[in-house]
């Protein structure tokens, strides 16, 4: 079994909190700002000693409604400054932070605030609070954001003494619950991950101490534009707050290119989609502007690929360049690289990526272009980030080696196993899953992977079913399949989507079924599937079968695109199990090629 441990470089105090660091920076640096807050055209700066007195504010509120140590608080929202506010308002008050997607689906909203038992919950609009329509007797009382539900907390608090929050803070230890952050299982429902302040603290520290911290210091801004219900987005922002560095949010995909040219940040977290969507904006555009432009960034992104190729080959550019290859690099530098920097806002020395596989081509590029992408690999259960390459110690095509304080080693049959200070406590309520995964201790990741000798980890592929988009959300494929199938037409669905931009699903259909159905919609009885699989009347039917299945889930997990299949799935033809379960890397071998018919563009 190979194995590889980073040391720990940090100290943890076992009555240190996430939150300890926003006071922090209020005695050391009041006048240092932590947050720029859009108001209109422009950026409202926010100082620690005035971020400090909202957190008080905000937990002194919660107190005010009833709110004890250990209560769990709901908070539903799209990244803005209020999530973070309230956030750290809601763990200064001794309190759980149970985020939810603002993207969820009432069935998953109802769900999670039945299983947290969530007291109170902070909304960000109206639409939000009508998932809360039928929501459990244990939730006392639901705020909008949009409704002005900081000024309300701030209000409800102003009574309760400053003695009454100190004793709540000095409460709190490195091993109290911190968040029930929930995740898609294989199994339909999502489970409530456990995280402490120690696992906060952890991921934190074993970030700020790596070489890829030393751009996090005082000065230095972030743009923060990833869901906060995601935890690596949200350890990242506890992570510049702990630096002191100066954040922004922004929560709009489709205008954040504008709001780096305007915030100009230093460091961008993102996942693989947005700089897939980077990359091909650039391309459009230069296609769009005729044969000679769209020429030359094909060019360019060859140049990059081979530039950033030749610095692993050469070990970082131990040997200089050939001297064709500086001039073709100095040419795309001018023509396009530059431009794409400044697109990124011109400041930015790095990015991060996470949530999903980056392929290694656009690693390339961004890398040949002045643009280092240092990708990671964790999951809800760590933290977020366990593995991350970092400045001095990248290769790309691999998730880095193991923050500081980390562990990873190799299964006997391929599984990846992960240890250290971020690992979860378990899932809430549910000891016989927490007994599963991690049974010694090691977290089973259900992800399968290759540990080379410098201790860097690469997936291979994922035993469990569970999706991952491109956009770093967690499909679970199982219950939307079960609803497809219950569709009297269909036979087998099978949900696609892992490392992609969207979710698609393969379906068959049923042969009985389908003599009835042709009979009915007036269609000739000889007709085979193949005949009629690209028919709108039976794509309608289908279609139906997906619409009730989306109906369940939020929209970045809904199926955007199907394919009918000319066969049905057989246990004879190796496709189904002696059970009849669906084999799914045969199928997604065998119909490769319909899968990338769906995803192209």
């Amino acid at each position: 079994m190979r194995e590889f441990a980073a040391a720990t470089t940090f100290a943890i105090a076992e009555d240190e909190t996430i939150v300890r660091s926003v006071y922090l920076q209020a005695e050391q640096a009041p006048a240092r700002v932590l947050f720029s807050r859009p108001v209109g055209e422009h950026w409202l700066d926010v100082t620690a000693a005035e971020f400090a007195r909202l957190v008080s504010g905000v937990a002194k509120g919660l107190i005010a409604n009833g709110i004890q140590p250990g209560d769990r608080v709901v908070l539903l929202s799209a990244t803005r400054f209020e999530w973070t506010l309230l956030d750290f308002g809601i763990l200064a008050a001794g309190a759980v932070t149970v985020p939810v997607y603002d993207s969820s689906a009432a069935d998953q909203v109802r769900w999670i605030l039945e299983d947290s038992a969530a007291a109170v919950a902070v909304v960000e609009t109206a639409r939000h609070k009508e998932l809360l329509t039928d929501a459990p007797d244990t939730l006392r009382r639901t705020l909008v954001i949009g409704d002005g539900a900081e000024a309300v907390l701030l209000a409800d608090g102003a009574d309760v003494p400053d003695e009454v929050l100190r004793e709540r803070l000095d409460g709190l230890r490195a091993d109290d619950l911190a968040s029930l952050v929930y995740t898609s299982g294989t199994t339909g429902r999502p489970k409530g991950c456990m995280l402490t302040h120690r696992n906060f603290l952890s991921e934190v520290r074993g970030i700020l101490t790596a070489s890829i911290g030393e751009v996090a210091h005082p000065g230095q801004r972030m743009l923060t534009f990833l869901p906060l219900a995601h935890v690596l987005a949200r350890a990242v922002s506890m992570a510049a707050v702990e630096a002191g560095m100066t954040q922004a949010h922004w929560s709009d995909f489709k205008t954040i290119t504008t709001q780096f040219t305007r915030f100009r940040p230093h460091t961008i977290l993102g996942v693989p989609r947005v700089f897939e969507k980077v990359r091909d904006g650039a391309y459009k555009k230069a296609h769009d502007g005729g044969k000679a432009k769209g020429a030359v960034f094909r060019f360019a992104e060859r140049t990059a690929i081979g530039w950033s190729e030749q610095m692993d080959s050469t070990g970082g550019f131990a040997r200089r360049p050939a001297v064709l290859s500086r001039l073709r690099h100095a040419l795309a530098e001018r023509l396009v690289y530059a431009p794409l920097r400044a697109a990124l806002g011109g400041d930015c020395e790095f990015v991060i990526s996470g949530g999903g596989a980056l392929a290694p081509r656009l690693g390339h590029f961004f890398r040949g272009a002045g643009i280092p992408i240092y990708e990671g690999y964790g999951l809800t259960e760590t933290t977020a980030a366990h593995c991350v390459n970092v400045p001095g110690a990248v290769k790309i095509g691999t998730v880095g080696k193991p923050l500081g304080g980390n562990a990873v080693r190799i299964a006997e049959d391929g599984e990846i196993e992960l240890g250290g200070g971020v690992v979860f406590a378990g899932y809430w309520r549910a000891e016989q899953a927490t007994a599963a995964a991690r049974p010694d201790g090691w977290l089973r990741t259900g992800d399968l992977g290759e540990l080379d000798e410098d201790g860097f980890l690469s997936i291979t592929g994922r035993k469990k079913d569970l999706l991952v988009t491109a956009g770093g959300k967690n499909v679970s494929p199982g219950p939307m399949e079960d609803l497809i199938r219950s569709h009297t037409l269909i036979s087998q669905a099978v949900v696609l989507g892992d490392g992609r931009a969207f979710i698609t699903a393969l379906t068959t259909i049923d042969l009985e079924a389908f003599t009835a159905w042709k009979a009915a919609n007036g269609k000739p009885a000889d007709a085979t599937i193949a005949d009629l699989r690209a028919d709108p009347a039976l794509r309608a039917e289908v279609q139906r079968a997906i619409d009730d299945a989306n109906s369940t889930v939020s929209h970045a997990e809904a199926i955007k695109k199907f394919a009918v299949l000319e066969h049905d799935f057989t246990e004879d033809s190796g496709e189904l199990t002696a059970t009849l379960k669906v084999k799914r890397h045969v199928i997604a071998e065998r119909y490769a090629d319909e899968i990338e018919n769906m995803y192209r563009r």
